[in-house]
């Protein structure tokens, strides 16, 4: 007898990412909406490794089969960023669904900062998404004192130099301002510590409270359409946003 073939059929795959039944799925296949490796595939009969292959259906990734957990968080304030904390303060662990896997956090937040953190048990997916080379836009929702002129937005777009080096946003943009606060949105790829605080310093503009509000695609509403993700509540990442990040640091 013949050995069985090796992989798993495309259409397989495909069905079993939630994308579209077996039928629906060789549909399609046979239309050229399916790439795999960057090759757009049209045979039914095409066998792939899904934990190794890359598969896009109409350009979007299909992430392999979970064998991790990926988790966002929207902090609250005056929560830290670690698992256990020997002051007694409240931390990621308490606020996060009861299981056995043991999950640690992607970056941190300061305490007095709310918003999106990542968990997951996934080491390698954690050190990418963290390295500075990978570059994953991180935005930040800023109430500043004090109302930001035009001049002081040019300054910060076109970047500043802090005392431990220079820093320059991907994006800046006002949200809100009145005679005594401001709003304002900044996106930036890099971590440093502090980093959003320092830079509105430097510009007479301390921040009154900070929030981050996206981790690439990943937003604080629920990625399904049901509405913000309420502070001291986690999910899981859905596909499309697993997906999108995996492509975003290259695994």
């Amino acid at each position: 007898m013949d050995p069985e073939p090796e992989g798993v059929r495309l259409q397989k795959v495909i069905a079993a990412a939630g994308i579209a039944s077996r039928r629906a799925s060789e549909q399609l296949i046979s239309e050229g909406r399916v790439e795999v490796n960057g090759r757009i595939v049209t045979e039914m009969g095409r066998r792939v490794d899904p934990e190794t292959d890359r598969i896009r259906v109409d350009g979007a990734r299909i992430p392999p089969p979970r064998r991790h957990m990926y988790l966002v968080l929207n902090k609250p304030r005056g929560v830290v960023s670690t698992m256990d904390d020997p002051e007694g303060r409240p931390t990621l662990a308490d606020y996060l669904p009861r299981t056995k896997v043991r999950l640690f956090h992607v970056g941190r937040l300061d305490t007095d900062t709310e918003g999106l953190i990542l968990l997951t048990n996934d080491g390698e997916f954690a050190h990418r998404m963290a390295h500075p080379s990978y570059r994953v836009p991180k935005t930040y929702l800023a109430e500043v004192e004090g109302m930001l002129d035009n001049t002081t937005l040019r300054r910060l777009e076109k970047g500043l130099t802090l005392d431990d080096g220079p820093v320059k946003p991907d994006k800046v943009k006002l949200v809100q301002r009145t005679e005594t606060r401001s709003l304002l949105a900044i996106t930036l790829h890099e971590g440093r510590n502090r980093i959003v605080r320092r830079m509105m310093d430097s510009v007479g503009h301390p921040v009154r409270r900070l929030s981050r509000t996206a981790i690439g695609p990943i937003r604080l509403n629920d990625g399904r359409g049901a509405g913000q993700l309420p502070a001291g509540e986690s999910r899981e990442l859905t596909r499309d946003e697993l997906g999108a990040l995996l492509d975003l640091v290259d695994m």
